[in-house]
C-alpha cells in the first residue's frame, strides 16, 4: 500500500527540440506539467491557438466521419466487443498515418459532404410529402387550384374553421348585405377541425360574396398548384422517388468508404495528440532560442527520464524534491489484488498530503464483507468464472475496466468460500432438486453454520467484523498522528477513545443484552470488570480533558467540548450498529434464493414440473443475483466510505495526470 513519491522535474532545453521532447514525454505519459511563465522571467509563452484550433477540427471531421460510417456502414461485433478495449497500433502504422494524412482528411470530408447531402435530400423530401399531405384535402378538384373563374364568374377555393354544409354556405351568402343570390358552393372534403371548399358566384357580386365568406372564417391556401391536385400529386411523387434515388446513391458511395475506417480512427487520434501537444506548448515559458518545461514525475522514473533528456536531446534536466509547501498529485501502487479496488478508493477521494494509503486494508475488509453479504457459491461462482473469461480473453481491457472486473473476481472468490461455509448453493437447489425430482434428498450442509437458522450468530460475527474494522481506522489516525510528531492528538483522539471503547465493550459483554443475543453466559470475573470500569472512566477523563485542549485559556469551553466528544459514543455505536447490514444483506440473498426454488416446485408435475422449475429458477436467480449484487456492492462501499474512512480519512488528494496520448480509438506502440 503506497502513495509513489514524486519529484518535480524541471526541464530546459534548445527551442528547434521543442517538438521531439514533448512528443517523447507525451509518449512515456510520466510528467503531469506544472509550470507558469510567470515564475521564469524574461520569458513568454507562444500561441498556439491557430494550430491547436486547426487540429482539433480536423479530429472533429474525422471522428464525425466515424459517426456517419457507423450509422451507414456499421461494423460487426460481438456483444462482449465494448470489452476488448483499444487495439494497439505500431508505430510504422503511425508514421503511415502521418504520411497520407491529407488523403485520409479528404476521405473524411467525402464522407462528411455525402451525408449533408443524403440530409438535404431527406429535407426535400420531407417538404415534399408535407405539400402532398396537404393537397390531399383538395384531391376531388379536377382544375388546377390556381382558377380564379372566367369572365364573368370567380371561383374562390378555401377552408372554413370547424364543419360546415353546403346549405349553412348559401344561407350566409344570401342573408347578407347586399346579398349574394346567385352561387354553387361545393363541400370537397372535411375533417374534425376544418372544410375544405369551392364557392362560384357571379363575378358582379365577387366583392359580396367575398365580405360574408370572411365574416364565416373562410380562408384562403396559402398555396396554389398550376395544376389539379391529382397531377401536382403524382409529379411530387415522382420527384421524391428521385431523390430518394439520389439518397439510395450516395449511401452506396459512403460504403465504399467502409474499408477506410481503421485509417480515419488513427487519423482523428494523431490529430488529437497533436492538438493536445499546441495545448501544452501554449502553456511554456519561451525565450528566443530555448524553452523551459517543469512538473511532477514518479520518483522510480525520475533518473531514467532524465538521463535519456540528457543523452537524446541535450537538454538540461533538474531534479528536486517536494517543496514542504507543495502538494503533489497523486499515484498508487498496490499489489494485484489491492488495485482491484482503487477505481472505489479513488471515488472517494485520493489521499492527500501526509494521509496514508488505505488501499489494502480497504480491500481486505472489501472484500470479505462482499462476500458475507452475496454469501452464495452458486452466484460466486458465476462471478468467478465471468470476470475470469471476460479478464484472460481480452487483455487490452479498459484499465479502469479491468480493475472492476479483477475488484469482482476477488468478490466472487469470497462469495463462494462464504456460500461454502454457510451451506448456500444457488439457495438449497441441491436438496429442492435431489428431493423433488430424484425422489431421495442429497444435503449440502453448511461448513461452519448457517446463517437462516443461526441468525444472531452471524449478526455477533457482524459486529465483531465492525469492532476490528473500525479500531484499525482508528489506529491508522493514530499512526499518522505520530508520524505528524503530535504526540498529544495521538494521546487524547486516540488512546482516549480506545480506553473508553475498550472499556464499554468489556461492561457490554456480561451484560444480559449480550446474552440474549450470543445465548451465552459470560464472565469476566472481578478482576476484568474492574479493569473494565477503570478504562472506562480513564478514557472518558482523557476525552473530557483533553479533547478541547487548544482552548488552553477557556476552561469552560475546553470543558464543553469533551462532553460533546464524549456524546460521539452515539455516532461510534451508529457505526458499529451498521454492520449489521451483513447479516440483513446475508439472510436475504438466502431467504430470496430458497423462496425461488420453492415457487419453482410448486406447479404441475413430471417433464411439466421440470421446464416450470427450469424457468422459474434462471429468471429468480438471476433477479435475486442482481439485486444482492447491486446491495452487496453499496452496502461495502458504504461501509468503507462512511464508517472506516471517517475515524483517519480526508481523501483530499489530486489523481496524478501526465502529459500523454489521450486517444479514443487506438493505443500507439511506445518507440523502442
Amino acid at each position: 500500500m503506497a502513495v509513489l513519491q514524486m519529484q518535480r522535474m524541471n526541464l530546459v532545453a534548445m527551442k528547434q527540440n521543442r517538438k521531439s521532447i514533448l512528443e517523447r514525454l507525451q509518449e512515456i505519459g510520466g510528467i503531469e506539467i506544472d509550470v507558469k511563465a510567470e515564475e521564469f522571467e524574461g520569458t513568454v509563452c507562444q500561441d498556439t491557438s491557430t494550430p491547436h484550433a486547426t487540429f482539433e477540427k480536423r479530429s472533429a471531421t474525422a471522428d464525425q466521419a466515424l459517426e456517419i460510417l457507423d450509422k451507414y456502414v456499421p461494423e460487426k461485433s460481438s456483444l462482449l466487443a465494448s470489452l476488448a478495449g483499444k487495439p494497439l497500433v505500431e508505430r510504422s502504422e503511425l508514421k503511415k498515418t502521418v504520411e497520407n494524412q491529407s488523403e485520409y482528411m479528404r476521405q473524411a470530408n467525402q464522407i462528411v459532404n455525402l451525408d449533408k447531402q443524403i440530409t438535404e435530400a431527406t429535407a426535400t423530401i420531407q417538404k415534399l410529402e408535407n405539400q402532398a399531405e396537404a393537397l390531399v384535402p383538395w384531391e376531388k378538384l379536377d382544375i388546377p387550384m390556381s382558377t380564379e373563374g372566367t369572365a364573368k364568374t370567380a371561383l374562390y377555393f378555401g377552408t372554413m374553421p370547424d364543419l360546415v354544409s353546403e346549405e349553412a354556405v348559401l344561407t350566409a351568402l344570401k342573408t347578407h348585405e347586399p346579398a349574394v343570390d346567385q352561387a354553387d358552393v361545393e363541400i370537397l372534403s372535411s375533417d374534425k377541425d376544418t372544410t375544405y371548399l369551392s364557392v362560384l358566384c357571379l363575378r358582379r357580386d365577387a366583392a359580396a360574396a367575398e365580405e360574408a365568406l370572411r365574416e364565416m372564417g373562410f380562408a384562403r391556401p396559402s398555396w396554389f398548384v398550376s395544376r389539379t391536385p391529382a397531377e401536382e400529386q403524382e409529379s411530387i411523387r415522382k420527384e421524391i422517388e428521385a431523390h430518394q434515388t439520389e439518397i439510395e446513391g450516395y449511401i452506396a458511395e459512403l460504403t465504399k468508404f467502409g474499408p477506410a475506417r481503421g485509417d480515419l480512427q488513427m487519423v482523428s487520434d494523431y490529430y488529437r495528440m497533436r492538438a493536445d501537444k499546441y495545448e501544452v506548448l501554449g502553456t511554456l515559458p519561451q525565450t528566443e532560442n530555448t524553452f523551459a518545461v517543469s512538473g511532477y514525475v514518479p520518483a522510480y522514473l525520475a533518473n531514467n527520464l532524465k538521463q535519456e533528456l540528457e543523452t537524446e536531446y541535450g537538454a538540461v534536466v533538474e531534479l528536486e524534491e517536494i517543496a514542504e509547501n507543495e502538494k503533489p498529485p497523486v499515484l498508487l501502487k498496490n499489489n494485484p489484488f489491492s488495485n482491484s479496488v482503487d477505481g472505489v478508493l479513488a471515488s472517494y477521494g485520493l489521499p492527500g498530503k501526509g494521509e496514508i494509503d488505505p488501499t489494502f486494508i480497504m480491500s481486505i475488509f472489501y472484500v470479505v464483507m462482499f462476500g458475507i453479504m452475496l454469501s452464495d457459491a452458486g452466484y460466486g461462482a458465476l462471478m468467478v468464472v465471468f470476470c475470469g473469461i471476460a479478464l484472460a480473453k481480452f487483455p487490452r481491457m479498459n484499465e479502469g475496466l479491468r480493475k472492476s472486473l479483477k475488484m469482482f473476481f476477488f468478490c466472487g472468490i469470497s462469495t463462494v468460500v462464504w456460500g461454502i461455509l454457510f451451506g448456500g448453493f444457488f439457495g438449497d437447489v441441491i436438496q429442492v432438486v435431489s428431493r423433488e425430482f430424484f425422489g431421495h434428498e442429497v444435503a449440502f450442509n453448511a461448513v461452519w453454520f448457517a446463517p437462516i437458522d443461526d441468525p444472531m450468530r452471524l449478526l455477533i460475527y457482524a459486529l465483531i467484523i465492525g469492532i476490528i474494522h473500525l479500531f484499525l481506522g482508528l489506529g491508522i489516525h493514530g499512526y499518522t498522528l505520530l508520524k505528524h510528531g503530535d504526540g498529544m492528538g495521538f494521546f487524547s483522539e486516540v488512546v482516549g477513545w480506545f480506553a473508553f471503547l475498550v472499556g464499554l465493550l468489556l461492561l457490554l459483554i456480561p451484560s444480559s443484552i449480550f446474552e440474549s443475543m450470543a445465548q451465552t453466559t459470560i464472565d469476566f470475573g472481578p478482576g476484568l470488570t474492574y479493569l473494565s470500569y477503570i478504562l472506562t472512566i480513564v478514557g472518558a477523563l482523557i476525552l473530557l480533558l483533553f479533547a478541547g485542549r487548544r482552548k488552553k485559556k477557556k476552561v469552560g469551553m475546553r470543558l464543553l467540548l469533551g462532553v460533546y466528544e464524549i456524546y460521539g459514543i452515539t455516532s461510534w455505536l451508529s457505526d458499529w450498529l451498521s454492520y449489521s447490514r451483513l447479516l440483513a444483506l446475508g439472510l436475504a440473498t438466502g431467504a430470496i434464493a430458497q423462496v425461488v426454488n420453492m415457487i419453482g416446485t410448486m406447479f404441475g408435475s413430471g417433464v411439466l414440473k421440470l421446464a416450470i422449475f427450469i424457468v422459474v429458477f434462471i429468471v429468480g436467480h438471476v433477479l435475486n443475483m442482481a439485486i444482492n449484487l447491486l446491495g452487496a456492492y453499496v452496502h461495502s462501499n458504504r461501509l468503507e466510505y462512511v464508517e472506516f474512512f471517517q475515524k483517519f480519512y480526508d481523501g483530499a488528494g489530486e489523481p496524478f495526470e501526465p502529459f500523454q496520448a489521450e486517444t479514443r480509438y487506438v493505443d500507439f506502440a511506445r518507440s523502442k
